[in-house]
């Protein structure tokens, strides 16, 4: 009787990439290594790449190897398997995240030793970083480090207290508890197409009042799930009321408006969807956002495109409390 073929463990699966670039274009070449460090990409001899084997990583391998050969160079994909266990733990560990988790946590930590001294919105700020380079790691751990769990935990604690700080409980009727159970981890959902009174509105709500929100992008008549909280379109929780556009409107609920810089952002998108009274900026945010909805091929990929363009914006505003313009 033959013997069965028994597949190999999917983590054991790798995808070597062998390429020879062309000496007499050194910037080319360079641009060639930044994107494989971007991929995450581990070095094992000058010219050879190692990866685990996955969907995304053999397209984008496929990619570059067409781009070298454009350059003439010569690059190619090989799939492999380890040799053994050991050999296995060795190419694991090139890719080990832990050291850069541990530092993301100790930066982290030192932040929250700021409160009560530093001023919220520049603890918040530099917090807002320390997200995006969590996202930036995580996205390259392809083996889900223990550590990215507990960064994320130490992460999500430090924003609830630092959101605490800058935006205390409000006391007038009519506006949201911020530490209420109500409005965190919930599903959130706007109606396409996205424009930027609903962009900057789920920007918001990542941003400040509920990290964790799962977003829905709605279609013109499909009904807002029970278990959603919408906004950005008539019959939401959260809509354009009398004078002011959703955005405005969540500022006011969430206590949010006593923050100086998310008020002019307010105003700018204020102006951008009702035509309002003019912002000088508002002309380039659109521009960018123009930008953002020709190069995404989806509703998530415009968000992920927006939410650069206000995080820019809330820190040049940040930069410049009540003074003209950013960009001037």
């Amino acid at each position: 009787m033959a013997k069965q073929k028994v597949s190999p463990p999917p983590d054991s699966n790798w995808l070597v990439y062998v390429a020879s670039f062309p000496r007499d274009d050194p910037a080319a070449r360079m641009r060639v290594l930044r994107t494989l460090e971007s991929m995450g990409c581990a070095v094992l001899r000058e010219g050879v790449y190692l990866l685990p084997d996955n969907p995304e990583n053999q397209q984008g391998l496929l990619r570059l190897c067409e781009h070298v050969t454009r350059i003439n160079g010569s690059a190619h994909v090989l799939k492999v398997t380890h040799f053994d266990a050991q050999q296995g733990q060795t190419f694991r560990s090139l890719f080990d995240r832990t050291g850069k988790y541990e530092g993301l946590i100790k930066s982290v930590e030192g932040l929250r030793a700021g409160f009560g001294i530093s001023e919220p919105s520049a603890i918040a700020r530099v917090l807002n970083k320390q997200r995006r380079e969590f996202e930036a790691i995580s996205a390259l751990d392809f083996f889900d480090s223990p550590a990215k769990e507990q960064v994320e935990q130490v992460l999500r604690d430090t924003e609830f207290e630092v959101r605490k700080r800058m935006f205390p409980e409000a006391t007038k009727s009519g506006r949201v508890s911020l530490a209420g159970r109500d409005y965190l981890n919930r599903v959130w959902a706007t109606r396409k197409p996205l424009w930027a009174d609903r962009l900057a509105s789920a920007w918001l709500i990542r941003r400040f009042i509920d990290p964790e929100a799962t977003l829905m992008w709605l279609d013109k008549t499909q009904e807002c799930p029970s278990n959603a909280v919408g906004f950005g379109f008539e019959g939401a929780r959260f809509s354009n009321i009398r004078d002011k556009v959703t955005f405005q409107e969540l500022l006011r609920s969430f206590s949010l408006d006593k923050n100086e810089t998310l008020t002019r952002i307010g105003l700018l998108v204020h102006s951008l969807d009702t035509g309002g009274p003019p912002v000088a900026e508002a002309a380039g945010v659109e521009t960018l956002l123009q930008g953002a909805r020709r190069r995404s091929g989806s509703e998530e990929e415009l968000f992920s495109e927006s939410e650069k363009t206000f995080d820019l914006l809330y820190e040049a505003y940040l930069e410049a409390p009540g003074k003209g313009a950013a960009f001037r």
